[in-house]
């Protein structure tokens, strides 16, 4: 039987890297990276001489045959990722899949995670939290996935592209409501920057986008309201009327404030306007 070392790597900093990984490399029969320059920079820094094999998106099926053959040979097989830890949003899935079903032995390495790092630096709540990865970038795939986790009470954590996250920060912004969050861009590099404070100001100050990687925290919605009566509901939508709102803009705002239905809420809105 076989071991496939699933290895934690820095996401910045060449030093944050742990003893065991060090050792797991340099004894390791083969070493897949998704991008082996990369890779090879680690490995020169600490000395190792292993030459990393390419496992990405495009051969990991085929690459796979390769490593089950060296598995099934009782040889050592580490997995890196380009940065933190593998399979976060990263290639490797299938191949740790298909390992385990051939009955070999898959063991984690623990170690840098850009995730955990943003997490415990945001200010914002980590006893609860759910990492969402890059969102779809289809715009209506992308709508539907966000109005899925705006009541979603968990803090939020998200990978985004430098060159879209003011984008990214204004959708979230006009869908979540004004909640805290936290721009952690080049983690444990030179230039760390952890950029704190409300969505929309967030998403003024990286209108333009950001260099360098970008990881997202956001704060969860707050817990559900009690459930309002019918007529509590339109004294609510009475005093909004009254205050100006239209019938569609107070049914957005009271939907997000009381979680009645928006549906509910604008019916309610145009039957209170023709009295």
């Amino acid at each position: 039987m076989g071991t496939l070392y699933v290895v934690a790597t820095p996401i910045g900093n060449l030093d944050d890297v742990t003893l065991r990984a060090l050792a797991v490399l340099r004894e390791a029969a083969l070493v897949l990276a998704e991008d082996t320059r990369r890779t090879r920079v680690l490995l020169d820094r600490h000395g190792i001489a292993a030459r990393p094999l390419s496992l990405h998106e495009h051969n990991e099926s085929a690459r796979a045959e390769q490593v089950l053959a060296a598995l099934a040979a009782e040889r050592a097989v580490a997995l890196v990722s380009d940065a933190g830890t593998p399979l976060v949003s990263d290639p490797g899935e299938r191949l740790v899949a298909r390992a385990i079903a051939a009955g070999h032995r898959v063991v984690p390495i623990p170690g840098a995670s850009a995730v955990l790092a943003a997490l415990v630096a945001s200010g914002l709540p980590a006893a609860s939290f759910r990492f969402v990865g890059f969102l779809p970038r289809r715009a209506g795939e992308r709508a539907r996935r966000l109005a899925a986790l705006a009541h979603d009470t968990d803090t939020l954590v998200l990978f985004e592209s430098p060159k879209r996250v003011g984008a990214l920060l204004a959708e979230l912004a006009a869908t979540f409501g004004e909640r805290r969050a936290c721009v952690a861009r080049e983690l444990t590099k030179l230039h760390e920057e952890l950029a704190r404070g409300k969505l929309g100001e967030l998403a003024e100050r990286f209108a333009e986008g950001a260099r360098g990687e970008v990881t997202l925290v956001v704060e969860g919605a707050s817990a559900a309201p009690e459930p309002l009566g019918e007529e509590a509901l339109r004294a609510r939508v009475r005093e909004a009327l009254a205050a100006g709102l239209s019938a569609r803009d107070l049914a957005t705002q009271l939907a997000r404030e009381t979680g009645a239905p928006r549906r509910t809420l604008y019916a309610l809105a145009l039957a209170e306007s023709r009295h």
